[in-house]
């Protein structure tokens, strides 16, 4: 009878990192990274749409507002990118071990940061 062949061993930071556990079907690993990489985008919308206020929209906004508006879509362009990393290994961590899947803290915050954003474009449009 044929021994099944050993696992390749990975290097000593992808195994620090991943946390040990048995290799999870590529498909799922796929997903995770497809799911990394859509966060990701986010992040760079946010990051351009922070670019884009400062720029642009110097007639539009007093300094002060245009100002904060663009630190906090930079700030959750960030977070998000930051969040996306972490939740990467989190859900390959947890698919190595069969565990269930860390929470998405990743949606809240972009919820939360996306209401800041356009309430404060709603208290400034109402004020004209």
């Amino acid at each position: 009878m044929d021994e099944p062949a050993p696992e390749p061993e990975r290097h000593r930071l992808s195994a620090r990192v991943l946390g040990g556990g048995t290799e999870p079907d590529p498909r799922f690993t796929l997903a995770n990274e497809r799911t990394f990489l859509a966060w990701i985008r986010t992040s760079l919308a946010f990051l351009a749409g922070g670019i884009a206020v400062e720029a642009f929209t110097e007639d539009l906004f007093p300094d002060a507002m245009r100002t904060s508006l663009a630190v906090v879509l930079l700030l959750l362009g960030v977070l998000i990118s930051a969040g996306a990393a972490w939740r990467w290994v989190g859900v390959e961590r947890s698919l190595r071990r069969k565990s269930p899947l860390p929470l998405p803290l990743i949606a809240p915050l972009l919820g939360i940061g996306g209401a800041i954003a356009s309430g404060a474009l709603v208290v400034f449009v109402l004020q004209t």
